[in-house]
């Protein structure tokens, strides 16, 4: 299947909290769209890998991807090396996207930075034909994005663009609430953690406001980018 965006993150919820409204309002545009998450999660504070994949697998229905898939790398210890560049590689092989989304550039969770770097390297070296690799005994063809964007995600990171997605915040927050284990509930006996609060659930909410509000739409989700963003004209601005 080829996809026009392929989003990834390093746990299952990073896309969700990162960009899921511009994914749901794609997927609504007629875009195929898949996310790959590089761990399980399984260093978690809360709930458990068995919870978190059926939560990650009901966050996929809600926001209506067309796959989602986990390369099980070890959460807190995967590395930007060869072997785990190769896994990347292979799914961006696979899927073909002309644009792929990724984590933010640098944040709190050391995973999240590196799962950064090891995507946007895996992008390059993916159009590479020298590097040669093969998915269930098949030869792939090099492929490169078109595009890599990040998400923002802890940190306040100044993007470089937004996406309007005024209509698609009710989405956001339901694919991000599907994560029942690792967010605030009121009746949850569960360690508290510093997303497991009530004021962290609300900032998702007020940054996707704010940022709307400093465009002059209702609700937005930032980016940065690793090139020049191109426009046809100035008009593509407003």
């Amino acid at each position: 299947m080829k996809l026009d965006i392929l989003a990834f993150g390093a746990h299952p919820d990073d896309v969700e909290l990162g960009c899921s409204g511009t994914i749901a309002k794609e997927v609504s545009l007629g875009k195929k769209v898949g996310i790959i998450d590089l761990t399980r999660g399984e260093l978690g504070t809360r709930g458990s890998v068995e919870i978190r994949d059926s939560e990650s697998r009901l966050a996929a229905e809600i926001l209506g991807v067309s796959i989602r898939e986990n390369l099980n790398m070890r959460d807190g210890f995967f590395v930007n090396d060869e072997a785990h560049q190769m896994k990347v590689i292979q799914m961006i092989r696979k899927f073909r996207p002309e644009i792929v989304i990724c984590n933010a550039i640098d944040d709190r969770h050391i995973d999240h930075g590196k799962g950064s770097k090891l995507v946007s390297d895996a992008c390059f070296l993916s159009g590479l034909r020298k590097v040669e690799t093969e998915f269930e005994e098949q030869y792939q063809e090099a492929w490169r994005p078109k595009v890599v964007y990040h998400y923002l995600q802890w940190k306040n990171i100044v993007p470089d663009f937004v996406v309007d997605i005024t209509g698609f915040i009710d989405k956001k927050e339901q694919s991000i609430l599907a994560y029942g284990s690792q967010f605030y509930s009121e009746n949850s006996k569960e360690p508290v953690t510093p997303i497991a609060t009530k004021n962290f659930l609300e900032s998702i909410h007020n940054r996707s406001q704010d940022f709307g509000r400093l465009v002059g739409v209702e609700y937005a989700e930032g980016f940065t980018t690793e090139r020049y963003v191109a426009v046809n004209s100035l008009s593509d601005l407003i």
